[in-house]
């Protein structure tokens, strides 16, 4: 039987912050915005429509569930859903909170400025104010 991993390009950009029924949530290491990443935890999986019905719907559920929370945090203009797969074929949805003063505004993330890593301290905070917004439905990696 198969065990889900995580493709080595995401594990190497993002932070683990737990896991929903479906995916794992993870946090862009991008600190120019407000990035999450949700990776379905199902083996070999490039395409939404590969993914099973119940699937499909839980992992919808999981990008609105996050969307909705992270633009009332971060007070964003607008949320970016996205899942493009050009470099990373594993299935991942980005939902990035942006807003009109963001280093990218109003064109896509994508490219447009360097990466600003993120400091081990503003990830703890982050974790912190993240462990205030998903309590429930979320279990948290552990630190």
């Amino acid at each position: 039987m198969d065990t889900f991993q995580l493709d080595p390009q995401l594990a190497a950009d993002t932070c683990l912050i737990g896991d929903f029924k479906l995916s794992q949530l993870l946090l862009m290491n991008d600190a120019n915005y407000p990035w999450f990443i949700l990776v379905p935890r199902v083996t070999d999986i490039q395409e939404l429509y590969q993914l099973s019905e119940d699937d499909q719907q839980q992992l919808m559920w999981e990008i609105s569930y996050v969307a909705e929370k992270l633009k009332d945090l971060f007070a964003a203009t607008k949320m970016n859903v996205a899942a493009l797969g050009n470099q990373v074929r594993q299935l991942h949805v980005h939902v990035i909170a942006r807003r009109e003063t963001d280093a990218a505004w109003p064109q896509p993330v994508w490219g447009k400025v360097a990466c600003k890593p993120y400091d081990e301290a503003t990830v703890i905070q982050m974790k912190d104010k993240l462990r205030t917004l998903f309590t429930t439905y979320l279990q948290y990696a552990n630190d």
